[in-house]
């Protein structure tokens, strides 16, 4: 290779390195820390537009949606975009034999016909503040961390009280790097949001868990909602007079699609991220939490696929549930193998060692920070073990659905045994465990339970010593010996918590005396035993641990900032609103492999088998390809375009998220990471992380084109 050439080929590797940017930043700290740096990668608009308080700005089109994901507004009607996987508990519940809109899709095609979710929930950020100084007013160097963290709560206590106060606002104060910075954030929550508009699952799922945190990817992970509200545009509950929300702000929709080295950015709610832990939690994550995690979902996967096969009506109930295993489950696999393939712990183990002989070279910093990391190591040394038993218990113990259910009616119990309760509150409670129960029993087939509760006890046995099995479940096995077969059997045939018609029975004809009925069920008496481990002897050690870890990793993050006084850092995701940026990207897993940034409508006819359930391709789209009518949809090559890859840092809560090019127009919705990235949780590879984003043309393509619901379309603001 000549000379010249060797040094633009490396220019161009360090220039993209440096511009492969890890983080996830608070929008209001955008000018400060982020602005020049996007807008010399190619970012047109200004960290004003993105976030402001004084007008409208893209922050307030960017919504949490449920408990852990994100959507966008997308007209000034308050129609929402998110994933397909998202709105995918919602789709199920709407869901029947007669209305499968799970396998068929749904689309309103009028506002009567869009469909209320109770419990939905759409919370919009008005505005975040760092109340640091406020939180930390009285706090000594020299108070017991009780004491510390009493003040501490108190503080926040009273400034979201003042927050708060003559509004109909929420306010909530989070701790930022470990607690070394505290920010507050005023929302907005919208409780009347419903469903207007789901792909089919195999559009929506295509590839299903075979292509879950995969790339190449072909799935139109996409569903459509809308929030309602009163007359006065305000948060109201579900009513029939409700109606559409009009926004500050919306996001334009743009056709013009993503090529490689196009800036980018995503804005939403990212999970969890754990980048400044020391050595030993990214260990007892990955070598002792994991691989019991995965070999556990992965056999109850097995379970209800068996079941799923054989039956509609169990594929219906139990297709959010399996979404909901095999996407850790695959998480995890992947982040086990990055964290190896990125030799983490031992780059880890390096920074730990300069760190130590930082720390030492000054009396002051041997002081506060020259046994962290030996009180660290001996500290997870007595968590590793308590985690391992906590994974059982949740992956094994927790996962036996009808223990979880059953648990519930101690409440029941409690009631007859208090002698101050009242006709009025028991029947109350009744029927409140009624409707529990009619919920439950829709998405239940007591053949599934039984049969993961034999697997799961035998394979939590055969694993874990006695003494860190729940002692009633090791009571309970003894007259069955290694039979769990027989002992799941045994159960289910004898409690009323696996029969809907044995337990209204019981509650129908209930009188205060019948709760020893409870008592002496089976179901209701191993669910006891687990929870009664948990609670007494698993949760209070942990908690003692963790309680020291947070304080110690306080004192390692501010060591770790004094160490590095030129790096930048930003704070580990915490479900806050954030901001993460980078370039459209391809690139190389494994040696003579290459990925390309974008796939299209021929990938997936390339994939398509019909004898597999992932693969399938709807009739209507595949007549759409074979016509080639993708009208303004398509890409300048005429090809449909599917979905993109960025190295946008992203995480679990960044699922319908919006990807924003350098006008902040919406070009795509995020839904996933590629597998090789997933470790990013942990430790962030710019060669190797990359987030996978939905093209929106896709999603306009299959909304206009195949679902014929053109007038969706005709809300937005399409930029050509």
């Amino acid at each position: 290779m000549k000379k010249q050439s060797l040094v633009l080929v490396i220019f161009l590797f360090s220039f993209r390195l440096a511009f492969a940017v890890e983080g996830m930043w608070l929008p209001m700290l955008l000018q400060q820390l982020n602005e020049d740096e996007m807008k010399s990668m190619g970012m047109k608009i200004s960290a004003e537009d993105i976030y402001s308080i004084n007008q409208s700005s893209l922050k307030d089109a960017i919504l949490l949606f449920g408990r852990g994901c994100t959507a966008e507004i997308i007209s000034d009607e308050g129609l929402i975009l998110t994933n397909h996987h998202c709105g995918y508990g919602q789709i199920q519940r709407h869901s029947s034999i007669e209305f499968d809109y799970l396998t068929d899709g749904f689309w309103a095609m009028s506002r009567a016909e869009e469909l209320p979710n109770p419990g939905l929930s759409v919370t919009l950020l008005i505005r975040m503040e760092d109340v640091t100084s406020k939180v930390l007013e009285g706090v000594k160097p020299d108070m017991t961390e009780k004491l510390r963290e009493d003040k501490i709560k108190n503080n926040i206590r009273l400034i979201e009280k003042n927050a708060m106060e003559g509004t109909s606002y929420a306010a909530k104060v989070r701790p930022f790097y470990y607690g070394n910075e505290f920010y507050l954030f005023i929302t907005e929550t919208f409780n009347d949001v419903r469903l207007v508009g789901a792909p089919p699952s195999n559009i929506g799922k295509f590839g299903g868990d075979t292509d879950n945190w995969m790339w190449p990817r072909h799935t139109g992970d996409f569903s459509l909602f809308r929030i309602y509200v009163n007359k006065n545009n305000e948060p109201a509950d579900y009513s029939p007079e409700n109606v559409p929300y009009k926004p500050k702000h919306h996001l334009p929709v743009s056709l013009k699609g993503a090529e490689k080295g196009d800036f980018t950015f995503v804005f939403g709610y990212p999970g969890t991220t754990k980048e400044y832990l020391p050595s030993y939690g990214v260990e007892m994550i990955t070598e002792h939490q994991n691989p019991p995690a995965i070999r556990l979902r992965e056999k109850r996967l097995d379970i209800f696929d068996s079941f799923m096969k054989q039956s509609d009506l169990v594929r219906i109930q139990y297709s959010a549930k399996h979404a909901g295993v095999a996407n850790f489950w695959k998480k995890m696999i992947g982040e086990n193998r990055g964290i190896k393939k990125l030799d983490a712990l031992n780059k880890k183990r390096q920074l730990e060692d300069d760190f130590n002989k930082w720390a030492a070279e000054d009396p002051r910093r041997i002081e506060k920070f020259g046994r962290l990391l030996s009180e660290f190591e001996a500290i997870y040394s007595k968590l590793t073990s308590l985690k391992t038993d906590e994974t059982y218990l949740i992956e094994a113990g927790l996962s036996v659905e009808t223990f979880r259910f059953s648990y519930a009616f101690g409440q029941l119990q409690a009631y007859n045994k208090n002698s101050k309760t009242t006709d009025a509150e028991l029947n109350e409670l009744i029927g409140k465990l009624k409707t529990s129960g009619d919920n439950f029993f829709k998405n239940f087939h007591q053949p599934v339970d039984q049969h993961v509760f034999a697997e799961m006890m035998k394979d939590w046995f055969s694993h874990r010593e006695a003494g860190s099995i729940p002692a009633g479940l090791l009571s309970a096995s003894k007259k069955y010996g290694e039979n769990f077969d027989a002992w799941a059997e045994a159960t289910y045939s004898n409690s009323m918590f696996t029969d809907q018609s044995k337990l209204n029975a019981f509650l129908d004809g209930y009188k205060p005396s019948k709760y020893r009925k409870i008592e002496k069920d089976p179901v209701f008496i191993l669910a006891g035993s687990v929870y009664d481990h948990y609670i007494r002897v698993i949760q209070p050690e942990v908690r003692l641990l963790n309680a020291r870890l947070d304080s110690l990793q306080r004192i390692y993050m501010e060591g770790l900032m004094e160490f590095q006084p030129d790096k930048r850092f930003y704070p580990d995701a915490n479900s806050t609103l954030r901001v993460s940026y980078g370039l459209v990207d391809d690139y190389s897993p494994a040696d003579a492999i290459h990925y390309r940034h974008y796939t299209t409508l021929e990938g997936i006819m390339e994939k398509e088998d019909p004898d597999i359930d992932d693969y399938v391709v709807d009739p209507k789209l595949r007549a759409l390809f074979q016509s080639r009518n993708y009208g303004r949809y398509a890409a300048p090559d005429g090809t449909m375009r599917i979905a993109f890859i960025a190295s946008n840092h992203t995480t679990g809560g960044n699922s319908g998220s919006p990807v924003l090019n350098a006008d902040g127009h919406l070009i795509g919705v995020n839904f996933d990471r590629n597998w090789e990235g997933t470790m990013s949780d942990l430790m962030y590879d710019p060669d190797q992380c990359r987030n996978i984003s939905l093209d929106i043309r896709y999603c306009l393509f299959v909304i206009d084109k195949l679902a014929g619901a053109g007038h969706l379309v005709s809300e937005m603001t399409i930029i050509e």
